[in-house]
């Protein structure tokens, strides 16, 4: 199982978001490939709206570190997405490359992926509005959400066991490729949606039309 851990910690390797990660990264057990990477060492711009990655599907004109980590993404068996809690939302670099990622969304490029998340803030509360985030995140991408822990950043310790049995189950989804009915439905749901846009608009997005011949989904 390939695993691709997203650390959006600012505090790189003193984050206490990371050190919970770790824990999950524990739980996997052997057999797993894992990639951490540390948006604080990427260039990531922000999304300027465009529509070149709709038009000419995959490609994006910024010249960036987002290129690379997307790919990753997409190569990628599952996804663990790590962000401290800012204001009830995940941190500014994360949001930047899901931003850059619309085409995931409009052509379900995470399909048949999993994705789980790590969140920490200093409280310890609203957290289940950031994991709220990042499993509707996965969805809207064809991604299966296998779940995620949340801890106050000064009481990890506690949160241990929980994210070390989050890191087994992880595996055990991928490996039994587990199947979430009420997720598949969101799924096959936005897929029709989009359908219906990427129909609509073929000679503007003629990428994104041109990706789901490919696939048969017209």
């Amino acid at each position: 199982m390939k695993i691709l851990l997203i650390s959006a910690s600012p505090r790189k390797m003193k984050s206490r978001t990371l050190a919970l990660a770790r824990d999950v990264l524990k739980g996997l057990g052997d057999g797993a490939l894992i990639d951490v990477v540390h948006l604080r060492d990427l260039k990531i711009e922000f999304c300027r709206h465009c529509e070149s990655c709709h038009k000419t599907c995959m490609r994006c004109p910024i010249r960036d570190d987002a290129h690379e980590l997307l790919d990753k993404m997409l190569s990628a068996d599952g996804i663990i997405l790590a962000s401290p809690n800012y204001i009830n939302q995940v941190t500014a670099s994360l949001k930047a490359i899901l931003e850059r990622s619309s085409h995931f969304i409009h052509c379900q490029r995470l399909l048949g992926k999993y994705v789980c998340g790590v969140v920490t803030s200093g409280s310890g509360t609203q957290d289940d509005i950031v994991q709220d985030y990042m499993r509707y995140y996965a969805q809207v991408c064809g991604a299966q959400y296998s779940g995620g822990v949340s801890a106050c950043a000064n009481a990890l310790e506690a949160k241990a066991d929980e994210a070390f049995r989050l890191g087994e189950k992880f595996m055990q989804d991928w490996r039994g490729k587990k199947q979430y009915p009420d997720q598949l439905e969101k799924i096959a749901q936005g897929k029709e949606h989009f359908r219906r846009i990427i129909q609509m608009r073929q000679d503007a997005w003629k990428g994104e039309y041109e990706y789901w011949q490919k696939q048969g989904w017209l």
